[in-house]
């Protein structure tokens, strides 16, 4: 089967290589012209556009960063949509508000193709071992025409309901875990000013009713040691955008969203905004906390 991906971020990327390796027909295209010449150098079939893209795979893969970069790999110049893409199948993967797939998902249809939203849960080592977890929204024949190619990168698919509902599941998990870390990150800041030390109260919050794989997971970068990147602490801060831009468009109070999203804001204007989010509490400690002293 002959699968398209554009985007080749990190998480582009490794799902390429998994796609390569699981026998399918791979190309890909990125909007960074180094990213594509170093993936070519690695064997990667690199196309033009997103337009070619389109033209040669049955099944097309896209994961950007935002909204406004999906709508342009689909409307634009040389896009998905700019060519002939009757009878193929769109699986859109990036983390996004829901209005863009339920807007997108009509004019993709007006083309005789097919769309369905699939952000996941994981990072690269997920990707590798194919053990993401998808959140599918979209008909449910056009996810099991899908399930063939998303079975080899996931463990577990679960339909959420129509186009945008695995947007809208997404931002839900990601606005919980900005909140969680940001919770974590006062609760270290408030332990060491009243003289606690970080293993003491690491080696606590691991048995917290709250305690968390997240936690664990990033104990040492939370010691201080170098982070291996999941997700930065920039995307994030777009993801919690989103979730509040779409409260707001209905109608749901999000006041502690908002406030995370402010610590967030002040991190990437600090120049933390491509760490990773473990860096966060780091963040709160040395720069912000500065400000009160």
């Amino acid at each position: 089967m002959k699968i398209g991906i554009v985007g080749l971020g990190r998480m582009g990327a490794a799902i390429s290589w998994r796609l390569c390796q699981q026998g399918f027909d791979v190309a890909g295209w990125d909007h960074n012209a180094d990213v594509n010449r170093a993936l070519a150098a690695g064997g990667l079939r690199i196309a033009a556009n997103p337009r070619e893209i389109a033209a040669h795979a049955e099944i097309v893969i896209s994961i950007v960063t935002e909204d406004h970069g999906v709508r342009r790999i689909f409307n634009g110049l040389d896009g998905f949509l700019s060519g002939d893409v009757k009878g193929k199948l769109f699986i859109e993967m990036s983390t996004l508000q829901p209005m863009t797939g339920r807007e997108l998902a009509p004019l993709v249809d007006a083309k005789g193709a097919r769309l369905i939203d699939s952000p996941v849960l994981g990072t690269i080592p997920q990707v590798r071992d194919g053990k993401l977890f998808a959140m599918v929204g979209g008909r449910a024949e056009d996810l099991e025409r899908a399930r063939p190619v998303l079975e080899k990168m996931t463990r577990r698919i679960v339909h959420m309901g129509p186009n945008g509902a695995g947007y809208a599941m997404k931002l839900a998990v990601n606005l919980g875990l900005g909140a969680y870390i940001q919770a974590v990150s006062e609760s270290l800041a408030l332990g060491l000013k009243q003289g606690l030390t970080l293993e003491q109260m690491l080696d606590v919050l691991q048995e917290a009713p709250y305690a968390s794989g997240w936690l664990k997971s990033k104990l040492d970068v939370l010691k201080g040691a170098p982070a291996e990147m999941t997700l930065d602490i920039r995307t994030l801060r777009k993801d919690l955008m989103s979730a509040v831009a779409t409260g707001a468009l209905t109608g749901v109070p999000m006041p502690l969203s908002a406030a995370t999203l402010v610590a967030l804001s002040a991190a990437v204007a600090d120049d933390y905004g491509n760490g990773d989010l473990a860096e966060l509490p780091k963040f709160l400690r040395e720069a912000m906390l500065q400000n009160f002293a």
